[in-house]
């Protein structure tokens, strides 16, 4: 960052060039790779307390992706529009560009990242950039920067800059030695995709970070994630997904999953409520910093049969795609979120029959469902 320390030079150089007499002391210029933030010892750090009418300004990161503009519309619903900054490097579409703000973010650009936040007076930061599973497999370096340097970058902002952090981890931060049903918040961790190893460090540079530097950071182990607005994104467990999808519009459906794979699984209201709820959630209630959050587990055979019961003559075949099937075979079965239920209250509000229900009714105009119905 030879920018950032010509900028630390010359400061010193005009601070020491002052005819005042007084003695200064330069606070040390953070570049990444030659120095972490240097953070006196006993050093305390608490996000803000928000009332009523003093509401959090947040920035969402990576926020075209699947979650992101869902929880900018939830949060700008609870704390104003223009308190709510979406972020992405891509192009957003029209809908999403006009609904509320909208600013390029790169988190692998520091510099850039760190004005976002100072000049909007960021307080909550979610960060939601990430390489999924089979895509990050399919480029591991692209991977390991977006999912670990990134990550880096937003840590050391939000512990510099005070905010409250929140990083989603995955049922992928898990791995086959792990306990599969169910799987405890706290067990063994070995996950064999970059995606899983990224997100298990995420979580441990969040604890270490939270203890070391008093960040306030919060994170929730999701596990596959459903909804209607999003296309697949090269998850392991999007084919439930794309189910909805194909029964519509051909009423074909080709499986890269076995029939008897089962996954845990959550309807994206019951996700997005959980992560408003755990960063609203009071720091004295809260006995760890990752929790497990589950609200259904099925297999591919048995959401089939649900989507049946609306589009009769769907025809489903199982093409295994093994790569996906590794993966889903490393991942839990069922997880145990009883600790989310008993900290902060977690209640999830969708099981599967009513999943695919709520999922038909936004994709369902087509006449084969309205015949079914």
């Amino acid at each position: 960052m030879p920018i950032i320390r010509n900028l630390g030079r010359a400061a010193s150089q005009l601070l020491q060039s002052s005819g005042c007499g007084c003695g200064v002391s330069l606070v040390p210029v953070r570049a990444i790779g030659v120095s972490p933030r240097q953070v006196a010892s006993d050093a305390s750090f608490h996000s803000v307390t928000f009332s009523e009418s003093d509401h959090p300004r947040v920035l969402i990161t990576g926020g075209l992706g699947q979650l992101g503009v869902g929880l900018a519309k939830l949060l700008r619903k609870r704390f104003g529009k223009n308190n709510v900054i979406l972020s992405d490097i891509r192009k957003p579409a029209d809908n999403v560009f006009y609904s509320g703000p909208f600013i390029f973010a790169d988190i692998l650009d520091y510099k850039n990242l760190r004005e976002i936040v100072v000049n909007n007076r960021i307080t909550w930061l979610f960060h939601y950039s990430a390489l999924l599973s089979a895509v990050g497999e399919a480029n591991v370096p692209l991977a390991r920067a977006v999912n670990i340097t990134g990550l880096h970058n937003v840590l050391d902002i939000a512990a510099e800059h005070n905010l409250r952090l929140f990083v989603p981890s995955t049922i992928g931060a898990f791995g086959p030695t792990s306990p599969r049903d169910p799987t405890p918040d706290l067990c063994i961790q070995r996950p064999r995709t970059i995606y899983g190893v990224s997100k298990v460090h995420a979580e441990l540079m969040g604890e270490y970070y939270h203890y070391r530097y008093g960040l306030d950071f919060r994170c929730l182990r999701y596990p596959g994630i459903i909804s209607a607005d999003s296309q697949p994104g090269g998850g392991t467990t999007d084919y439930a997904v794309q189910i909805f999808h194909d029964a519509i519009k051909t009423g074909k459906f080709k499986c890269y999953l076995r029939p008897d794979t089962r996954l845990p699984m959550m309807y994206i209201d019951d996700c997005l409520k959980a992560t408003l709820e755990v960063m609203e959630a009071p720091a004295e209630a809260l006995t760890m910093r990752t929790y497990n959050i589950s609200a259904m587990s099925f297999t591919p055979e048995e959401l089939a049969q649900e989507v049946q019961k609306y589009v009769p003559e769907l025809q489903i075949t199982y093409n295994v795609d093994q790569v996906r099937q590794a993966i889903a075979d490393s991942w839990p079965m069922n997880f145990d979120d009883s600790n989310a239920r008993r900290d902060w209250g977690w209640k999830h509000d969708y099981d599967l029959p009513e999943l695919v229900t709520t999922m038909f009714s936004y994709l369902g105009s087509d006449s084969r469902v309205a015949q079914a119905n």
